[in-house]
């Protein structure tokens, strides 16, 4: 977008409208020391516990993770072996998860104006595609023993499964607090590793049901069959989470906020004229945000009409993170030569060539008696 006569960028990053200037984003947070692009929001006490919430679900899943190899190879349990890689790969999804928390808490600087808070996303999708991957190998797996089973030690097989409940159930316990700790943001990053953990919890129980089939009637069928319920569940679970990670890297809107509803919203309100140049997307999970251009009926205060468009966001979408650049409408004449210039001569097709030559995307305007 291209600053409309009147309007410049001060040294300070601000818009400067004639005489006045503004600070872009709700109460000056886009230059505010509290904001920092979500910087300043983040509660390090909150962040401590759940640090340490995450540590200790991880030291329980490997803890048991390597008795359940042992288990799993006494057994002859593809379903055993299977939950333990599943559960290695549990706790590397927890690792990175923590090595993520940190590096994505540092403040922004360089280059990286938004800090590193995508290395939180970049960590979701990595858990996605893992599951994804070992979900392929063990159905590749679960078809072989399908095709020709082999006996399982179905009573060692169901201690490990009732075991693997209990410690996946007092991990999925520590996860789910971490994500839902008071104060906090939800995470695509812990929702990863909070997938991994109740996927398992759900393969344990298809392993322990498969055990008591094959200690009650000796098919050994069973263990491959509940690998395939196993394989279904990760194959859900990673797929979500590649599909929302891409959403968040490909800039797409939040899910559940739609575009042209806020496009309708700003330009229903009092004075305002048109909005263009509506973006809106996530910085990373939990942390949407919003720019647009915004032409105001002639004469009015551009400021006080900021105000009320932040609120707006604030208040109905959830967006507290916005950046409007708020100008003054041209002149009814200056409006139709622009209309003059695009083909056709179509006002609602034409642009105001004096504010945006280059705009894209939908335009949302008022009734022409708002523009005086």
């Amino acid at each position: 977008m291209s600053m409309g006569a009147g309007t410049r960028a001060g040294p300070d990053g601000r818009h400067e409208h004639g005489a006045h200037a503004y600070e872009s984003g709700r109460d000056g947070h886009a230059a505010g020391k509290d904001h920092a692009h979500g910087g300043g929001h983040m509660h390090v006490a909150g962040a401590g516990a759940n640090q340490r919430m995450l540590a200790l679900a991880g030291a329980l899943i490997v803890a048991f993770m390597c008795g359940e190899v042992v288990a799993g190879l006494v057994a002859h349990s593809l379903a055993l072996l299977s939950d333990a890689a599943h559960m290695l790969t549990d706790a590397a999804a927890i690792a990175l998860a923590l090595v993520t928390m940190r590096v994505a808490a540092r403040p922004p600087r360089g280059g990286y104006t938004y800090g590193l808070r995508r290395m939180e996303i970049l960590s979701a999708q990595a858990n996605g595609i893992t599951l994804v991957l070992l979900a392929a190998w063990l159905c590749y797996s679960a078809v072989r023993r399908l095709v020709t089973p082999q006996p399982v030690a179905g009573g060692v097989m169901l201690g490990v499964a009732l075991a693997g409940v209990c410690v996946n159930l007092a991990a999925t316990w520590l996860l789910d607090r971490a994500r839902r700790a008071p104060g906090e943001r939800r995470t695509l990053n812990t929702e990863g590793a909070f997938a991994h953990i109740l996927t398992d919890l759900y393969a344990f129980l298809a392993t322990a049901v498969a055990a008591i089939v094959v200690l009650a009637t000796g098919f050994a069928r069973a263990d491959p069959i509940a690998t395939l319920v196993v394989v279904a569940l990760m194959l859900r679970a990673g797929a979500g989470l590649i599909r929302a990670s891409g959403r968040i890297f490909l800039e797409a809107a939040p899910a559940g906020i739609d575009p042209a509803a806020i496009g309708a919203a700003l330009v229903a309100r009092p004075h305002v004229v048109e909005v263009h140049d509506l973006h809106v997307w996530e910085i990373t999970s939990g942390m949407p945000a919003a720019s647009a251009h915004v032409l105001v009926a002639r004469h009015q205060d551009c400021h006080a009409i900021r105000l009320d468009l932040e609120d707006l966001l604030s208040r109905e979408f959830g967006i507290t993170h916005a950046t409007l650049q708020v100008d003054h409408v041209p002149p009814a004449q200056t409006i139709q030569l622009a209309a003059d210039h695009q083909p056709g001569g179509d006002l609602q097709q034409g642009g105001d060539l004096q504010h945006c030559g280059d705009w894209h995307g939908p335009r949302y305007r008022a009734d022409p008696a708002e523009y005086e």
